[in-house]
């Protein structure tokens, strides 16, 4: 896996998922399966669509550009 969707996962589980109540929450919540949010958070990492990022990032009324700044990619 390369090193920004690492990253990208990386962030999101510990940030979000984690912190949530538990994944088919946050799964309900982001609008996205709850299978993707396991993938998300597997350790050999996950090549996350941008779609499925886009989905988060809307449901956490954040842009992309504001998410891919924090992660500074």
């Amino acid at each position: 896996m390369s090193e920004i969707n690492q990253k990208i996962c990386n962030y999101i589980a510990k940030e979000w998922i984690q912190k949530s109540k538990s994944n088919r929450s946050f799964a309900i919540d982001h609008n996205i399966d709850e299978k993707t949010v396991r993938k998300i958070l597997l350790e050999d990492g996950y090549e996350i669509p941008l779609l499925t990022l886009s989905r988060i990032c809307e449901a956490k009324e954040m842009k992309l550009s504001t998410f891919f700044k924090i992660l500074n990619i």
